[in-house]
């Protein structure tokens, strides 16, 4: 009896381990692919066989493994970062490892997103105006007809909203595969493998704040929000982050110009990542008086603004993208606070709900836009880490944006990830992925059961955060990871980075 309650206890020890954790998310992640073989995103016509319906049944049985492995994956994340609060420092990558390999030959997990990247880059190759029409408008023995035959509803007539660069990425994954809907899908996942990549390099590089990488790793790359929508589902937000936040890195190392152009190209992908160039700008300006804050608010736009004109034109598509960002606003979300509450509005008075909507969805924006620039201001005057400032200006963006996906948390997650995991934000932060994993089915429907199942990990989550909070430690918030050097020691990034160096506090390269 006493060696059975030993080796219980033993195996109880070791669930609550590194070890464990590791290998219990990787199992949950396993689950997730699995089921989503018959219960994902599947697509109408040309899986080979392979990514096929198989069933009613079977396809309610694949979705329930799949949430089952979802909530293994979440519980495991969560316990995994307890244990790097408490100072676990060795194993990060190879728990990134683990839990991302499963979900790599995994049909398109909780969003068709793919199938329209997949369909807007044959219609480059094809000739279609792609900020003009819909994938609606390939032909049957067009390249990307069955990708096409797979996108949402709502997306079908729908033009581009995304930038030439990353639909001349999707036109060589199309290219390459001759347009059939499993190579190509495994295609765009490289991309994102990629992305995930980017990122790890650039929240490794930014250091995490005063504990280190593993934690921001934790909450930005081994995040379940980033691995079932950036690796399962495939989307262009990883790319747009990692490339973001790629230049944010180089800039504050002194290297402004790359690092802005890296950020056009982020924008290239998806425009929210123009936001970067304001909070480099402050990097730019702070300590070099009147000439340092003309020069921050102009130059990084001119630079990025560059890159925007020559990926326009030489990608072929010209500057359509700059007339298609508005049209996600059209397709209501219920996560947009904005939308949700102009629709309550123009319902209680009585009258058309939608031109109230749309004020509200204005009236969201130009509070968004005051937030960032209050948070640039304060960032500016040395009271907020620019890094952290330019993280909570994106959370504070798709707050209050007139379409919000689960998935567009991370454009501000991983960022606060990189310099400040362990406040109180990015505890909030880490609350809210958890929860917004489960709002979406594996076939990309947004059930009732979602938001429920949403709101009960939201509750419990931050209860546990009021109740427990990370052990002790000095929040990377509350004291800026990189402190504002003395304006009368510097004149530019450079000698910012210079000082930064002598006094030992440069990001690990």
């Amino acid at each position: 009896m006493r060696i059975s309650l030993l080796r219980t206890g033993e195996k109880a020890k070791w669930v609550f381990s590194a070890s464990g954790c590791r290998w219990l998310g990787a199992g949950g992640s396993l689950a997730v692919a699995v089921g989503g073989w018959a219960a994902g995103t599947l697509p109408v016509r040309g899986g080979w066989g392979l990514w096929e319906p198989r069933g009613s049944a079977l396809t309610v049985a694949g979705a329930v493994l799949a949430y089952l492995g979802l909530t293994l994956l979440v519980a495991a994340w969560w316990r995994y970062g307890v244990l790097l609060a408490r100072g676990l420092r060795h194993g990060v990558l190879a728990t990134l490892a683990c839990w991302t390999a499963p979900l790599l030959l995994a049909p398109p997990l909780h969003s068709a997103d793919v199938y329209s990247y997949i369909a807007q880059g044959a219609m480059v190759l094809e000739g279609h105006d792609v900020y003009g029409a819909g994938p609606s408008v390939l032909g049957p023995g067009e390249l990307g007809a069955d990708a096409a035959a797979s996108v949402g509803g709502n997306w079908t007539d729908t033009p581009a909203p995304y930038g030439p660069a990353f639909l001349l990425l999707a036109a060589g994954v199309v290219k390459l595969t001759g347009g059939a809907v499993v190579p190509a899908v495994l295609g765009m996942r490289l991309i994102a493998l990629g992305a995930l990549a980017l990122i790890v390099w650039a929240v490794r590089g930014l250091g995490g704040g005063r504990d280190g990488t593993g934690g921001a790793l934790w909450l930005s790359a081994l995040n379940p929000l980033l691995l079932v929508h950036v690796i399962g589902g495939t989307h262009n937000d990883g790319l747009m982050i990692g490339l973001m936040l790629g230049g944010v890195l180089l800039a504050t190392r002194g290297r402004w110009v790359l690092g802005c152009v890296l950020v056009g190209f982020a924008m290239m992908v998806k425009s929210p990542a123009a936001v970067a160039l304001l909070f480099i700008g402050v990097l730019l300006a702070r300590g070099g008086g009147a000439r340092g804050l003309v020069k921050g608010l102009v130059l990084p736009g001119a630079v990025a603004g560059a890159v925007a004109a020559g990926a326009s034109a030489l990608a072929g598509t010209g500057f359509g993208w700059l007339r298609t960002q508005s049209v996600a606003a059209a397709i209501h979300t219920p996560l947009s606070l904005t939308s949700d509450l102009g629709l309550g509005l123009g319902t209680l008075f009585g009258g058309e709900a939608e031109p109230v909507k749309g004020v509200v969805q204005k009236l969201g924006l130009a509070v968004a836009l005051a937030v960032v620039a209050a948070l640039a201001w304060r960032a500016y005057r040395g009271r907020l880490d620019p890094v952290l400032g330019l993280g909570l200006s994106l959370v504070a963006l798709v707050a209050l944006s007139p379409m919000v996906q689960p998935w567009y948390l991370l454009w501000g997650t991983v960022v606060v990830a990189a310099v400040a995991w362990r406040g109180r934000a990015g505890q909030v932060l880490a609350v809210l992925s958890a929860a917004l994993v489960y709002e979406t089915q594996p076939s990309g429907h947004t059930p009732w059961y979602g938001f429920v199942l949403a709101g009960l990990v939201l509750v419990v989550g931050l209860v546990w955060v009021r109740r427990e909070p990370w052990p002790a430690g000095l929040p990377a918030d509350a004291v800026p990871s990189r402190p504002p050097v003395p304006p009368q020691r510097t004149r530019g990034p450079r000698a910012a980075a210079a000082a930064h160096d002598s006094a030992g506090l440069r990001p690990p390269d």
